[in-house]
């Protein structure tokens, strides 16, 4: 059948937005799927409710998707976005794919039945399908519901848990095992613990949400893709939700961080759903990329960005959004009936999880109970504080009670500063270890942790006293350093850590 017999239809009021209305299609094909070319095999009428689209980036992959897999022609529905967006028109003219623009009020079930009547009864049930669950996104319906729904349709029962291991819908026995394995695999979709995961969306896994469907569905992948596309679209109605939530947020911090008035920010942390007398804390978040055997992965991902975008996920429905900024993610959490370490401990939990992802290391650091817009300022620095000590150690959590020590020096100084101070110290020892087999490095880290008593060191490396004392005169001579001086001793203690 050819385009033109399609336009010459009345009753469907399409309208050819570029391209060959001469082309021939042989069948049609309903999808949403970001990536639907395996499911293709050329000459199609391709409908689509552009359901797939987040970035203006995405409409030229599909489209180069479609014309690889040989697709006769693109029908973009209204129904979802109210629109053909200029990037799906701009993608389709420069591949030569002929675009038809289909109104709301003509649902894609209607058109292939008046377009193909002979259409097989599994394709005229996938068309059904697809405008059931169509509609359901387009009324509205929340995430237990449209998963409920997909679900139903679809025949395949499962659930969804973010990349932290905290279920979003539907039961898991256990979602942190899922949730593991779906960070560590090389690709998806995959078999785990009797489940087949899928990936909902795109982005990075270390914040993404797995759908984790009952059963072996590799044989049957095209579902599994089919409903987590449904799932992407409900945390796309969720995210842009929160935008505006991250806004004010946003403008919260930039406020405190330039000593605004108080009544004013008084009033923004209320708009921010904190009253004036209720306690809060403030959590800090970064996610540095790492390259294999490196540092820092400079073509990664924001590291503010992903660590808000973490921070949000670790928080949950009972946390709050992240302001992203040059500092690091900022989330203004209120306590409500729990203490600031209740909260380091969920946060800790999901970070554990995390740190099974290669590449990424997440760093959150977690201030004190505060109450009021004055205490904002001192609150935000002192959990940037402890998110650079967090970094210092490599990732993980650290909460105001451990800034307050000699980590605050050292999570304050750059980095390739501690490590010179560290290697002017210790290499003169570090280099005679080498040489004599022995372990005066560790002698010394024994020393000081046992408050320079010769016996308690001893004992602790089960050595006579007299190697103790030998081993610390050898130190003392290699560096010049005096460690019956409190100072020498302070310097020391510092180089251990700061390496």
């Amino acid at each position: 059948m050819r385009i033109s017999e399609l336009l010459d239809m009345p009753d469907l009021q399409l309208r050819l937005l570029t391209g060959d209305p001469s082309r021939e299609f042989t069948t049609v094909h309903i999808t949403d799927l970001p990536e639907p070319g395996r499911y293709l095999s050329g000459g199609e009428l391709v409908l689509t409710g552009l359901m797939w689209r987040q970035e203006p980036a995405d409409s030229r992959r599909f489209v180069a998707a479609l014309c690889e897999a040989g697709v006769a022609a693109l029908g973009a529905g209204q129904a979802w976005l109210g629109h053909i967006p200029a990037d799906v028109l701009d993608a389709c003219a420069e591949a030569g794919l002929p675009l038809l623009d289909i109104p709301t009020e003509v649902s894609f079930r209607t058109l292939a039945e008046l377009v193909v009547p002979r259409l097989s009864g599994d394709v005229r049930e996938a068309l059904g399908r697809h405008r059931r669950i169509v509609a359901a996104v387009a009324e509205g319906a929340d995430l237990p519901a449209l998963f409920a729904l997909t679900a139903a349709e679809l025949g395949v029962t499962g659930a969804v848990v973010s990349a932290c291991g905290s279920p979003v819908v539907g039961d898991l026995p256990d979602p942190v095992r899922l949730a593991r394995a779906y960070l560590v695999a090389p690709r998806l979709p995959v078999v785990a613990g009797g489940h087949t995961l899928f990936a909902v969306g795109r982005g990075p896994r270390a914040a993404g949400w797995v759908l984790a469907c009952d059963g072996d569905l590799l044989d049957r992948a095209d579902l599994g893709y089919e409903l987590a596309a449904c799932v992407a679209l409900e945390r796309m109605r969720l995210e842009e939700g929160r935008r505006v939530e991250r806004r004010l947020a946003e403008q919260l911090v930039a406020a405190a961080l330039t000593d605004g008035d108080a009544a004013d920010l008084n009033a923004r942390l209320r708009t921010c759903g904190v009253s004036a007398a209720e306690p809060y804390a403030i959590v800090n978040a970064v996610a540095p990329g790492v390259q294999a055997g490196a540092g820092p992965d400079p073509a990664g991902p924001d590291p503010a960005v992903l660590g808000g975008q973490v921070l949000e996920e670790l928080l949950g429905t009972a946390g709050a959004v992240a302001a992203a900024g040059q500092e690091g993610a900022v989330s203004i959490v209120p306590l409500r009936g729990r203490d600031a370490g209740e909260v380091a401990a969920t946060l800790r939990s999901g970070v554990e999880v995390l740190g099974a992802l290669p590449g990424t290391r997440v760093c959150v650091g977690v201030s004190g109970a505060l109450t009021g817009a004055a205490a904002l300022r001192g609150g935000i620095a002192e959990s940037g504080h402890a998110r650079r000590l967090a970094e210092a150690r490599g990732g993980g959590v650290v909460t105001s009670d451990e800034v307050y020590t000699h980590g605050l020096l050292l999570a304050t100084v750059p980095g390739d500063v501690r490590r010179s101070f560290a290697d002017r110290l210790l290499a003169p020892l570090l280099a005679y270890d080498e040489s004599h087999q022995s372990d005066l490095v560790g002698t010394l880290g024994a020393f000081l942790d046992t408050a320079g008593s010769w016996h308690a060191c001893a004992e602790r490396l089960h050595v006579h006293v007299n190697t103790v004392r030998y081993r610390i005169k050898r130190i003392e001579d290699l560096t010049g350093r005096d460690l019956s001086s409190m100072a020498d001793r302070v310097d020391f203690y510092l180089a251990l850590r700061a390496g």
